[in-house]
């Protein structure tokens, strides 16, 4: 049921206020709410006579009584209802009502058109029709009617109080008229609302109790994300049947929904005993930023404090050392949970860099697998694999996974993806074993592998022509972009500020905008911006426009190991001097130290960086532009050859340079 209470105006002006009061409420109750407030009942009742109100003046005489009206409109990504949608024959109006506010919020204005965006770009119904969001402050003095924007769907917000609603309404749907379009209300209502959460709505909606198949497009991505879900599904039940140990390793290209399908496998309580099970990270900015999206969404929902709902989420996102730390040396202690989901797990600490930091002398992924293994009868591990995106050193790979099960855990069941055995761009060409012992049970299982990106719901390539650029193939790369990208935004430019205007240009409601750098970025400082300083995470992700720590601000720029599984809806890369192209050697890869750019030899500290520049190119939603900057000849740290010649490349590549506004 999308929306609570729907009818034709001329019904709807002839239905009794309580008779749509209690639809309001049942739908409210079937909708798994927690317990109805009288003040929405009060909001609702109000909200009812305004609209009654409005629509037995002036718009009945403009045969409005044929429009369409619905109350407590479902938008699943955001877990929100929209107030109340009127469809005219031509146009979608989507009403915000804020009862006694006296003066039009930057945040309420936000809402309302994020709302309109939403049904835009994931609303079958909505598709190529216009789409005006309106604020109503009931007792606001003024309204405040905007003049057009670029968008050809989304305009601009209207702004109205409760006298003037009318009014508004009548200017709306006259102003907004494509003769072409005939709305069919029906069609529209039940049409297929097909949306792509960010990670963070993902997390807040399953946690939430909705499952992957209500918050994701119903397109080639979700059902390779639910036949994935069902493989691992399948192997805990499995597990639990016979008593036994299983270790799967689920991979994907960059954006596939790892992280997600992860997170739905930890959620469901049916699959480990009516507990849920945990999920880990070596990611810190994703543990911190995870748990405190669902403790502020947890906290809103149910009316607690801040303070309640980080105690309440603290063991569903673990970081995987806080887990080793309370398991390990305890030798004697299984963990409560048998469920255990890693994610990045190819991110794992070797040996050397566990006894440099906690002095253990065993790598993470032996660790994890002897503190699983003292269950006595059946545990799971998930190990979700990210091709190409180990970035630090230290981290031990694919091949340490391999070499501990191998030579500690033949007793467990191996679950892999054909990937892994084969070796493709999507896991760095890496694979578990080069060559899998005989004395291990490995089966492989093709829907453990997640191959269409869902992080973009403009383009599901995109993965694919990174892959292309960086292996300096740009003939495919441009054969990729000229395909397959048409829908999805991608530019360079030489201009910092011409890159931040074409941010700001596109940074409408919620949709979230911001600059990112590689961490080796060092020469950026020169424009302002400083790769090295310490980013509060959870301000730059979740908070609003009006914080100067947030991303919206483009004052601070997020590095490969602040962004890595996160995603926002627009992006920059600051490239830096760090990777930069050269006409007869493709890619060179420099480090600064003290005030000289060095050679990079080592070959693995070169796929660091080319891993670094895959994270930053895939973090994306909506659109990317790069910046090159143009360099200074005097200044030895930032020389045009430095960048001239990358910018060219790009060219090549396909990605258009910005023009001059």
């Amino acid at each position: 049921m999308r929306a609570f209470y729907s009818d034709n105006v001329g019904n709807f002006l002839n239905t009794s206020e309580d008779t749509i009061l209690g639809q309001l409420s049942a739908g409210y109750n079937s909708a798994r709410f927690y317990q109805l407030l009288s003040h929405q009942i009060e909001a609702w009742y109000e909200q009812i006579q305004i609209l009654k109100e409005v629509f037995s003046g002036p718009l009945l005489n403009s045969k409005a009584k044929d429009w369409y009206i619905l109350l407590e409109y479902s938008i699943p990504r955001r877990q929100k209802r929209i107030d109340a949608v009127v469809l005219t024959r031509h146009s979608v109006l989507v009403l915000e009502f804020k009862i006694g506010a006296r003066e039009y919020q930057t945040a309420d204005k936000l809402q309302v058109e994020d709302y309109c965006l939403d049904l835009r770009d994931f609303h079958a119904g909505s598709s190529g029709l216009t789409i005006v969001p309106l604020l109503v402050g009931t007792k606001a003095r003024n309204s405040k009617v905007p003049s057009p924007t670029k968008d050809g769907y989304v305009k601009p917000v209207h702004l109205s109080n409760k006298d003037e609603l009318g009014d508004v309404l009548l200017h709306c749907a006259f102003e907004y008229v494509d003769w072409e379009v005939q709305i069919d209300p029906l069609a529209w209502s039940s049409a297929p609302y097909q949306p792509t959460p960010t990670i963070i709505e993902a997390a807040q909606a399953l946690y939430a109790g909705q499952n992957v198949r209500e918050i994701s497009r119903s397109h080639a991505g979700i059902e390779n994300l639910t036949a994935t879900y069902h493989a691992v599904s399948k192997a805990i039940e499995s597990a639990k049947k016979n008593r036994e140990k299983t270790v799967c390793f689920v991979t994907g290209v960059p954006g596939s929904g790892k992280t997600l399908a992860g997170l739905n496998v930890v959620h469901n309580r049916q699959l480990h005993d009516g507990d849920l099970g945990v999920f880990l990270s070596g990611n810190g900015p994703l543990v911190r930023i995870l748990r405190e999206a669902l403790a502020r969404d947890f906290a809103d929902r149910n009316n607690v404090s801040r303070a309640d709902g980080r105690r309440e989420v603290s063991t569903f996102v673990q970081n995987v050392h806080d887990f080793l730390g309370a398991y390990f040396e305890n030798k004697s202690e299984a963990p409560v949970d048998r469920v255990v989901v890693f994610d990045e797990a190819q991110r794992a600490w070797d040996k050397e860099q566990s006894i440099r930091k906690f002095r253990r002398h065993f790598s993470e992924p032996e660790m994890l697998l002897e503190i699983m293994d003292r269950h006595k009868d059946w545990a799971v591990f998930v190990a979700l694999i990210g091709g190409g995106q180990e970035i630090n050193s230290g981290e031990a790979g694919l091949a340490e996974w391999g070499r501990a099960i191998a030579e500690k855990f033949q007793n467990w069941n191996i679950m892999i993806s054909p990937e892994l055995k084969e070796g493709d761009h999507s896991t760095g060409g890496k694979m578990l074993f080069k060559q899998i012992p005989t004395n291990l049970q490995v089966q492989e299982e093709e829907r453990l592998h997640l191959k269409v990106s869902v992080r973009s719901f403009r383009a599901e390539k995109t993965s694919d022509f990174v892959a292309s650029l960086l292996m300096n193939e740009p003939s495919a790369a441009r054969g990729i972009y000229d395909k397959y990208l048409s829908d999805f935004e991608i530019g360079f430019t030489r201009s910092l500020d011409q890159a931040k205007q074409w941010l700001m240009e596109r940074k409408r409601g919620w949709r979230r905008i911001g600059l990112t750098a590689s961490s080796g970025a060092r020469r950026i400082k020169a424009y302002g911006l400083e790769v090295k300083n310490q980013l509060d995470y959870v301000c730059w992700f979740l908070n609003g426009p009006e914080d100067v720590r947030s991303s919206f601000y483009l004052e601070d720029v997020a590095t490969e190991f602040s962004i890595q599984g996160l995603e926002l809806d627009w992006t920059c890369l600051c490239w830096g001097a760090d990777l930069r192209y050269d006409l007869s050697s493709g890619w060179e890869f420099r480090n600064f130290r003290g005030t000289k750019w060095q050679h990079v030899r080592n070959i693995r500290r070169k796929e660091y960086i080319l891993n670094k520049y895959r994270v930053l190119l895939t973090r994306a939603r909506e659109g990317l532009v790069i910046w090159v900057p143009k360099g200074d000849y005097n200044d030895s740290t930032r020389l045009p050859q430095f960048y001239d010649f990358t910018a060219n490349y790009l060219s090549e590549c396909g990605i258009p340079e910005l023009t001059c506004n």
